[in-house]
Parts: C-alpha cells; sequence; structure tokens
C-alpha cells in the first residue's frame, strides 16, 4: 500500500546515522540522504537480573519472535505447569487466554511482587474483584511475592523460588515486568537523552532540528504531572506519528502528554483505566478525595444487566479530576473510561461532573438517576466539605 503510493519501503537495518552529513546507512551497505528524519525504534522486554533467566523455557512477551516460540513450546504436549512473572495487563490476559483455551491443561500461577494484580491500573480496592474473579476462574495468582530464583535442570527451567521459601513447578515461565527504551542507536547520533528516553519538545523534535522521534523509545510527559514518564502505550505512539507528519506538513500541533489509559480483557472481564491512582496521586502530593459506584450495563430491570464499578479519583485542592477506574462484566461500560480521559484532559472539576449527564437508553445503558459518573461526583463533593 505505500508503494503505491510513492514510499519506498526498504527492508533492512539501519547500523548507522551521520548526522553531520544526513545520511544513514544500512547493514545491506546502502545509504540514503535526508532532510529530515524520523526515529522509531521501540523498545524491548526488560529481563530482570535474576538468577537461572537465561533456562530454556523463559520467554518474553513482546514481539512475533516471542509468539512463534511460545507457540512452538506450548505445541510440544508436554507443558503442564506455567508461571507468569508480573500481574500487569499483557500477563493478565494471556494467562486468561491459555486458561480459557487450555482450561484442563495447564496449571497457571501469575507472581506479583505487589499486593494485587493490575497493580498500575487500580488500586486494590478495586483489584480486590478482579483477583477474586481470576482465581475462580482456575488462575493461581500470588501477589506480594518476589522472585528469588529460577530453577533449572540440564539447561531448562522447572521451577521459580519465592523469597518467601516457597517453591511452584515450571514448564514456562513468562517474564513480564517491564520494557526498555531502544535508544542505542539516538545514543550514538549524540541525541539529547530524558529520564526514559530521546528527549523530544512538543512537536516530536529532538536536539537536533533535522531529527523527529516517537513512541515507545522517546520520553512522554505526564499531562497531570507534568514531569517526565515512559508512556509506552501504542496510542500515544499512533498519535506522536502523525504530530511528526504534521509537523513537516507546517503544522504546529503539539502532543499534549500522557495519561497512561488502557484496558484490558480477561474472560468476560473488562478493565479500562486512565489518569492517575488513588495511590499514585497521593504519591504525587495531592490530596485525593474519591467517589467509587457500582453501576449496571443497563436498566436493572431488563434481563441481561451486567454489573460494572466506576472509581474517579479527584484532587481535593483543586477540585480537578485526576483519574478513573473501571472493572466491568460487560464491554461497552469500560469505554466510558474515554470520557473520563476527555474529563481530565478539559480540567473538569468535582462540582462540574455532579451535573454531568449521558446519553441514556434502558438497553444501553443504567437509567439517568444512576449515571456512575455523576454519583462518583456527587460522593466525593460530600467528602471533599470534610
Amino acid at each position: 500500500m505505500l508503494q503505491g503510493m510513492g514510499v519506498h519501503v526498504v527492508h533492512d537495518e539501519v547500523t548507522k546515522v551521520d548526522a553531520a552529513n544526513t545520511t544513514v546507512f544500512s547493514a545491506k551497505g546502502e545509504e540514503f540522504k535526508y532532510d529530515k528524519l524520523y526515529l522509531a525504534t521501540g523498545s524491548r522486554s526488560f529481563i530482570p537480573p535474576i538468577k537461572g533467566n537465561d533456562l530454556d523455557g523463559v520467554m518474553t512477551l513482546r514481539g512475533l519472535p516471542d509468539a512463534e516460540k511460545i507457540k512452538a513450546s506450548l505445541g510440544a504436549g508436554d507443558v503442564k505447569n506455567i508461571i507468569f512473572i508480573g500481574a500487569g495487563f499483557i500477563s493478565m490476559e494471556i494467562a486468561s487466554l491459555l486458561a480459557e483455551s487450555s482450561s484442563h491443561s495447564f496449571k497457571i500461577s501469575v507472581i506479583e511482587l505487589m499486593d494485587r494484580p493490575l497493580p498500575l491500573m487500580l488500586d486494590k480496592d478495586m483489584a480486590d474483584s478482579v483477583r477474586q474473579y481470576l482465581e475462580e476462574k482456575g488462575l493461581n495468582i500470588q501477589t506480594g511475592e518476589k522472585v528469588e530464583e529460577l530453577i533449572g535442570e540440564n539447561g531448562k527451567v522447572i521451577g521459580v523460588k519465592l523469597a518467601s521459601g516457597k517453591t511452584l513447578d515450571a514448564d514456562i515461565v513468562f517474564m513480564n515486568v517491564g520494557v526498555r527504551p531502544n535508544i542505542e542507536l539516538a545514543q550514538d547520533i549524540g541525541l539529547e537523552m530524558g529520564q526514559f528516553g530521546i528527549k523530544v519538545n512538543g512537536v516530536q523534535e529532538t536536539s537536533d532540528p533535522h531529527i523527529l522521534a516517537g513512541g515507545d523509545c522517546v520520553e512522554k510527559i505526564n499531562f497531570i504531572t507534568k514531569k517526565p514518564t515512559q508512556g509506552q502505550l501504542r496510542g500515544p505512539a499512533v498519535v506522536q506519528g502523525r504530530l511528526a507528519a504534521k509537523r513537516l506538513a507546517g503544522y504546529d500541533i503539539e502532543f499534549p502528554g500522557v495519561l497512561d489509559a488502557g484496558g484490558c480483557k480477561m474472560f468476560d472481564m473488562t478493565i479500562t483505566a486512565t489518569g492517575l491512582t488513588e495511590e499514585s496521586a497521593a504519591r504525587e502530593g495531592f490530596t485525593p478525595v474519591c467517589g467509587v459506584v457500582d453501576s449496571r450495563s443497563k436498566h436493572g430491570m431488563i434481563p441481561g444487566m451486567q454489573p460494572w464499578k466506576l472509581k474517579l479519583v479527584f484532587d481535593k485542592e483543586t477540585q480537578k479530576l485526576l483519574g478513573g477506574q473501571i472493572v466491568s462484566h460487560a464491554i461497552a461500560p469500560a469505554r466510558e473510561i474515554d470520557a473520563v480521559s476527555a474529563f481530565i484532559l478539559g480540567g473538569k472539576t468535582i462540582p462540574e461532573l455532579t451535573t454531568f449527564t449521558s446519553a441514556c437508553n434502558p438497553d444501553i445503558s443504567s437509567e439517568p438517576s444512576a449515571e456512575p459518573i455523576t454519583i462518583a461526583a456527587e460522593q466525593a463533593l460530600q467528602k471533599s466539605r470534610n
């Protein structure tokens, strides 16, 4: 498609960029001159320095080569015990998919250092119901546990030893504890680095005016705290690529920063979150005040109604919305997180959200008197007076 639009596509590895002479060199010996260069080198899985992390059967969850390796290992037919290190959304989605597709084949355990699954998305009061649901579905969730060592035999992983003294049998261990930006090429060029990747301005320009960058390899700014952050999610990467293209076309539209809005689906449960959790808001120096509402996917008297829960986090001092979390047994309500993101970006406050009304219909939403965003704001309004 790109070639049909006049784009010359080259499948090769860039080995060097000569910024002084605006030239790119490839592994096959080709040279490409540029007026503007865009870096989108992405990121790679971080493998923690745990003894045994190089054993056969220890895998990461990042790209197509990982997927092919996983497929081959699972297809061997001798896998019974699967362990996930890290309870982030990628681990939890893969674990639930394996449990759902092969419920009688695998014993699946998830080990998390923090006190709950999805610790970056959910506060504990929201994560508790998620944990209970996943355990009912057959997942073994181990929280507050640190992996001390991966045990091997003949070069193959056979177990995971925890700092608490427990040892779990393992035929496959998935490592998913974060990623690191691919910045080596940018460093070789001499571009300015931030704490979390290549440093860029609001229009995606690096310290070299001829080079732009975006995606996982660049440092983002958190929209709420205005502090540097990783922000390594698909949405910001797509928008940054578009903004870089607009910059080259003469536009001057700045990237607003990230809210780390994301979501995941596990079995029939959908979890979405945006902005700061209550825990992270307090850590950032805010005085959080929250509203938590149990809601319904449709009017309570209509068959097929599914429960969902919303939590909103506000700052008591400024009254501004800081974040939101949704745990839902239906997909549609979980998308209400996009409205929460829009309210954060718009600087909406507790009083303003007490007047919010949604598009209502008994078959697609709870009754108007029980609109959860409004009720959560009403709760926060009462708490903020104390």
